[in-house]
């Protein structure tokens, strides 16, 4: 068994503690992994975002109604990840 990296932990806190695990969109699985490029810069917010698209939502639709999810989510990325920003092949 290999162990869990960061961005495993992060992944599960995401899917498990708040719901978002991606989902099925013109049926194609869709995960945060298909919006991370293999490199370069991906900040908090940008993560965030992410997982919302993963999940087939717009990321700014009802502000107040997913603040506290949008939150927890990047305070998690910025947990788990040692950062704000971090390298896009930390992400993998």
């Amino acid at each position: 068994m290999t162990p869990k990296t960061s961005y495993d932990a992060l992944l599960d806190e995401v899917c498990i503690t708040w719901g978002f695990c991606g989902c099925v969109k013109n049926d194609k699985p869709l995960h945060v992994d298909d919006f991370i490029p293999p490199s370069g810069p991906v900040a908090a917010d940008q993560f965030v975002e992410w997982v919302f698209l993963a999940d087939n939502m717009n990321p700014n639709s009802e502000p107040e109604k997913w603040r506290g999810q949008k939150d927890a989510i990047r305070a998690a990325f910025v947990e788990h990840m040692g950062g704000e920003v971090v390298d896009a092949e930390r992400l993998c």
